[in-house]
Parts: C-alpha cells; structure tokens; sequence
C-alpha cells in the first residue's frame, strides 16, 4: 500500500501544470495523423497542410509568446487549422454573384449552361474522337463541326478556335501583319484588365502602330491617307470597356472596306461575342461586321456568346487556313473541353434551345424572374430586407454604355456595410455583394436559380430578423444608378 501510494502521488505531481512554460512541440507526422486535420488533407493534399503545420511550428518557436508562456494543444490546432483555412479560401470554389454585373471577369465570366455540360460530361471522361478523321481512320482536325456551326450563325466562311480573344489578336497580327504597318484610331487603342493594351501587343507581333485620326474623330479619309507601301492591315477595335460621348465620328465600316486596296486586310476586334442576341440593338454583331467587308473579326466566346472560355476568328476561308499554319497556332489552340462546350453550344443557339442562350440573355429575357426571386428572399426572410430599384450591367468587357432595371435588396443588418461584405464572403458558399449609401446590397440579375435555396440558408444563419426590423424605416427608396464596381474586363 506504501508503494501505491506513493506512485499515485507521483502520478498527481506528473500531471500537476508546470510552472515552466512548455517549450515541447509535437512532431509534424504526429500532428498530421490528428482529426482535425482530415478534412483540410482532403481539400488541400498532404503537402500542402504538411507545409502549412511546419510553417505553423517554425513561426511558434520564433514568438516571444511562445518563448515565454509555451502553447496548449487547443491554441496550436486553432493557429493550423486557421493557416490551413486561408489556404483552403484560395481554392477554386463556387460563390454567389449579388453583384448584378451577369459576365464578371473576377467571377469566372459566364456561367455556363448545367443542360451543356452534362451533354459533354461523358464525351470528356473518356477518350474522343478530337483529332481522328472517323470515316477514314486517319488523322483529322480539330474542329469538329465548329467551322460549318459558325458559318451557318455569323456568315464567316471559315473560322478558327484559340484560347481566349487576345491570342486571336496576337495569331491576326503575327500572321498578317509582322513587320509591316497596322493602321489603328487612336480612339481604339484600349487597355483592359491586366494592363493588357492594343498598342503592346502590336509591338509584341512585330508590327508597327500606325495611329490616326483623334480620341474622338477618326474617318475614312484618315485610314486611307495612312496606307503606304509597308501597310498589310487596318484594325478597328470595340471600345469593351468604356464610352466617348458628344463630339464624336467612326467611319462606316462598309465605306473603309470598299476604299481599301484588295491587298490590305480589314480586321475588326469585335470582343463582345454578339451574334443573335437581340438586347443590344447598337451593338453590331460579327455577322453584320463581316457583311459589310470585314476580311477577319476576333471574339470571345465567354461573353455574350455564353460558351466556354476561348477567342474565335471568323472571315475569309484562305486567311483563316493561313492562321491555322502560323507556329503560334500550337500554342493558342483549345483544349477538347473548350471544342466540346461551344460546338454543343452553337448547335442549341442555331436551334433556338434556351440552352444555346447565354447568361445576358437568358437574364435580359425574363425581368419578372429577378422580381420573382427578390420577393421569395423578402419572404423567406421577412424583415431583413427592402427592396430598391437597382440597375444591371453585362460587364466582361462588353456593351459598356448599357445599363439595364433590376431588383435589388438592401441588407437591414445593423452591422457597419464593410464588416458584413467580409461576413457574406466568409460563408461556406461566399456571396459577393455591393455597396451604395454605405449599405449592402443584392442584386437580383446575377442571382442564379439554383442559389437561392444555399442563400436563404445562409442569411438564415447570417441575419437576426428581430434586428434587421429596427432598421427598416431607414432604409431610403432611390432611383440613383446602383453604383457597381467594374470588374478587370
């Protein structure tokens, strides 16, 4: 009995808090076989958390914190599992859209079609027929139908597929016009997201800039002045990203075309993808563009078109095959999910199937959906909302004078607008939001159908109705302009 119990005091004394700070850290493969770790191996990998847990430890030992006081298992699980969340946040991850900018370069552009990518789901997992000619059983093109779907919806002749508009730019200008001279306005010469300008990339194509008329006047006069002996192309660029109003002249594409010599080439950066679209009556489409003697026009396919991420050029049949051999062709061409998606996509827009519509259509096409949706969030909610005419904007670097009425919901949480934005990123699935009159608003245009049962969810969480009601005669009823932050286009 002596022996036991002095073993139990010894035992007591064993366990007793040390005076001494704890200095002893677990081993990195020790933590790394802890619960709580699971789930952050399972979204990020091994090495990835590994490193996250050395990082965590290298940084302990170097605190004065730790130097002095040591650290409790429960703070060191909270400090990894914290680095690990940040890394998990970087992740590619699904998010709400409250903007009310429908194309956002920041939120993956647009949306594409559930219907089209179930359609191709199977076709992607396993092999295909991307490069093999099946009625001989040889090597073939990549571009499936794609060309022929093309002519059919723009008229082009012949068209080509690249990974985004700016390689077809760049495949144009190396191809067409390296080492020779490109007549530009200097109202044209743009710059989007990235610091990506018209000027650079015609320097990096090794053509020369020739620019003409002014910010605001270029005519025809002024192109065919510029022409010399060294001219291999006029480029006219849509203005994707902003408007000049008032004093203002463009020469009419058709005039430009029919003065050129037939040895120089008419390209238009068309952009903004329009096709059949009919909610941009201004906007001119790359049909009408090659209608009125466009050689070649450069588009996305991402933006109005509604399809995957790429840049097509359409136009005339021998310069596309030129483009086509060009080295850098290589370089820029899609991959098979790319050809899939838009070759599904166009067969459903020429026929006229809701799937073939993009995003900006499919929204601009029903207002009473934004409506409809505005009134099930206040209802599911009540008291924590009040409506307010609001506005929408494609963005994405196209239609940049066009606004159009939306539904919008301001947030009557009490908490400062700032501090609820970060708290509306935070969620599982993050909601991206607007500020005006420093209070948190949703807009209804961006708002996806299947995100409306994850958001009510949310905001149930999120929001205490009791407070959010103390606020509602607060809230003023205005027709100003929701005021939308431009996205890099």
């Amino acid at each position: 009995m002596p022996n036991q119990s002095h073993a139990s005091a010894t035992d007591e004394q064993h366990h007793q808090p040390s005076a001494q700070p704890n200095h002893r850290l677990p081993q990195v493969e020790q933590l790394l076989q802890q619960a709580f770790l699971a789930p952050h191996i399972a979204d990020l990998s091994r090495p990835l958390v590994t490193q996250a847990v050395r990082e965590t430890l290298s940084e302990l030992r170097q605190s004065e914190a730790f130097r002095q006081h040591g650290v409790d298992p429960a703070r060191l699980e909270a400090l990894i599992g914290k680095r690990c969340q940040r890394l998990v946040r970087q992740r590619q991850t699904r998010l709400i859209n409250a903007t009310g900018t429908l194309v956002h370069t920041n939120l993956g552009r647009s949306p594409l079609n559930a219907e089209l990518w179930d359609e191709v789901r199977e076709l992607n997992t396993g092999y295909n027929n991307l490069e093999l000619d099946l009625a001989t059983g040889k090597r073939g093109g990549r571009k499936g139908l794609i060309a022929p779907l093309l002519a059919s919806l723009t008229q082009a002749e012949d068209s080509l597929v690249v990974n985004n508009n700016a390689a077809s730019l760049f495949l144009l200008l190396q191809e067409i016009a390296k080492g020779r001279e490109v007549i530009v306005s200097r109202g044209e010469q743009i710059q989007i997201g990235g610091g990506f300008r018209i000027p650079d990339i015609l320097a990096l194509s090794g053509a020369t800039l020739v620019e003409v008329g002014t910010t605001n006047i270029t005519t025809a006069k002024d192109y065919l002045d510029a022409i010399t002996d060294q001219t291999a192309l006029v480029l006219m660029v849509h203005r994707s990203n902003f408007a000049i109003r008032g004093f203002t002249e463009s020469p009419d594409i058709g005039e430009v075309a029919r003065a050129l010599p037939d040895h120089i080439v008419l390209a238009v950066d068309q952009g903004s993808g329009l096709t059949t679209e009919g909610f941009a009556p201004d906007e001119t489409s790359v049909r009408q563009y090659l209608k009125a003697g466009a050689d070649l026009v450069c588009y996305s396919g991402d933006k109005l078109l509604g399809g995957p991420q790429c840049g097509i050029i359409g136009g005339r049949a021998d310069l596309i095959k030129r483009l086509e051999k060009h080295p850098m062709m290589r370089t820029f061409r899609p991959s098979r999910i790319v050809y899939s998606l838009l070759e599904r996509l166009l067969i459903h827009k020429l026929n006229k199937s809701p799937t073939g519509e993009g995003i900006a259509q499919r929204t601009l096409s029903d207002p009473a959906a934004m409506q409809e949706k505005a009134e099930r969030l206040m209802a599911a909610l009540p008291g924590c909302f009040a409506q307010v005419p609001a506005q929408l904007v494609v963005g994405g670097g196209t239609l940049p004078d066009e606004f159009y009425p939306a539904p919008a919901l301001v947030c009557l949480d009490p908490r400062p607008a700032q501090q609820l934005l970060d708290a509306l990123r935070e969620l599982p699935v993050p909601v991206i939001a607007t500020v005006r009159q420093q209070q948190v608003l949703l807009n209804m245009a961006s708002l996806l159908e299947e995100d409306m049962s994850v958001l009510v969810s949310q905001l149930n969480m999120l929001s205490k109705p009791a407070e959010c009601s103390e606020n509602t005669t607060e809230i003023p009823r205005t027709s100003h302009p929701l005021s939308i932050p431009r996205e890099a286009p």
